[in-house]
C-alpha cells in the first residue's frame, strides 16, 4: 500500500495533500476471517462431494436471470483466499496474451481483463462450480457466470457458441464454449472477470497468465485496493504486493507516505504515469478537476 503525498507550488503558495491508494480506519481485526477455498474438483467422488456443494452454493442469491444477485451484500474487508490446487485450468490452450488489463480504460473503469484468443478457440472452466447464468447479456453478448464451489465467481463473456447449460454442474477443465464475437465486443478476446459476493477482483493478482497456468500463492489476502478499477491502468500490470498472512495483511494497512513535489511543466497525466496512480484517484483525492 501507498500513500503518496503531492505538493503543489503556485504562484508562491504551497500546500499538501494525500493521494491514498488504500487504506482503513478503525480496523476491526474480527473481520480478517473471511475465508474464500478454492477447491478443485476431480473426477474420483465427484458426485458425492458436489450433492452437499450444490445445494449449499444454490442455497442463497442464486438467480439465472440476473447479472449481480449480490447487490446488497456487504463484504468485510481484508478477504482471505486459500487455494487447495496450486494451478488452474487455461480458459484457452493458446498463449495467453492480456490485451486489456484490470482498470481505466478511455474513462471507464475497466472490472475485468481482455484476453486475446483465435477466432472459434475453445473455452474451459478454471475451477469447478455450477452454471448460473449461460444466455445472452446486453453488452457482453452470450455469456457463461459460474458460481465455485468458494463462492467465487468467473465470467466468460462475447461466447459464440455454449458447451452448458444453467445449473450444469461442472468441473475443472471442462469445455464451456467458443469465443468468436458477439456483443459490443470489438475484436477476438476472452471477456474475464472474477469476482467474490458481486466484487469484482483483479485476475492478475490472483492468477499468474503464464505457461503454467499457476496461482499466485496458496494464500492470499484482498485489500480494496485490488477491487477498485481507480487504482489500475489497463495498459500496464499493476504492481504486484502479495499479502500471505494475516500479519503482513494488518501492517499493510498502516499509512506509508512520500513526496511528490509538482515539476515545471508537470500535467496530471505525466504526475500518473510516474507514480503508479489513476488521473481519476489524483483529482478525487486532491479534490480538483
Amino acid at each position: 500500500m501507498k500513500i503518496i503525498t503531492f505538493c503543489f507550488l503556485l504562484t508562491g503558495c504551497s500546500f499538501c495533500v494525500q493521494a491514498q491508494q488504500d487504506s482503513y480506519l478503525n480496523i476491526d481485526t474480527s473481520q480478517l476471517n473471511v475465508i474464500i477455498t478454492i477447491d478443485s474438483v476431480n473426477a474420483a467422488g465427484v458426485k458425492e462431494k458436489e450433492t452437499s456443494a450444490t445445494a449449499a452454493i444454490k442455497a442463497e442469491y442464486w438467480d439465472n436471470t440476473v447479472y449481480n444477485s449480490y447487490k446488497n451484500v456487504d463484504v468485510k474487508f481484508p478477504l482471505q483466499l486459500q487455494f487447495k490446487d496450486s494451478t488452474y485450468h487455461p480458459p484457452s490452450t493458446i498463449n495467453k496474451v492480456i490485451t486489456s488489463r484490470y482498470g481505466w480504460r478511455r474513462g471507464i473503469a475497466q472490472k475485468e481483463i481482455d484476453i486475446y484468443l483465435v477466432t472459434g478457440d475453445r473455452l474451459y472452466i478454471m475451477f469447478g462450480g455450477i452454471v448460473r447464468i449461460s444466455r445472452y447479456n446486453r453488452g457482453q453478448g452470450k455469456t457463461v457466470v459460474i458460481r465455485h464451489f468458494n463462492e467465487l465467481k468467473t465470467v466468460y463473456a462475447y461466447l459464440s457458441k455454449y458447451g452448458i447449460k444453467e445449473n450444469d454442474t461442472i468441473t475443472k477443465g471442462q469445455y464451456i464454449g467458443k469465443d468468436d464475437t458477439s456483443g459490443i465486443a470489438r475484436g477476438r478476446h476472452l471477456h474475464l472477470v472474477v469476482n467474490y459476493n458481486g466484487i469484482s477482483i483483479n485476475p492478475e493478482y490472483l492468477f499468474d497468465f503464464n505457461n503454467q497456468n499457476t496461482n499466485r500463492a496458496t494464500e492470499l489476502w484482498i485489500a480494496k485496493k485490488w477491487t477498485r478499477p481507480v487504482f489500475h491502468n489497463s495498459k500496464r500490470q499493476s504492481e504486484l504486493e502479495l499479502r500471505i498472512s494475516e500479519e503482513e495483511s494488518t501492517a499493510s494497512l498502516i499509512k506509508q507516505k512520500s513526496i511528490y513535489v509538482v515539476k515545471y511543466r508537470d500535467t496530471l497525466s505525466k504526475i500518473s504515469k510516474r507514480n503508479y496512480v489513476s488521473i481519476a484517484a489524483l483529482c478525487k483525492t486532491n479534490t480538483i478537476r
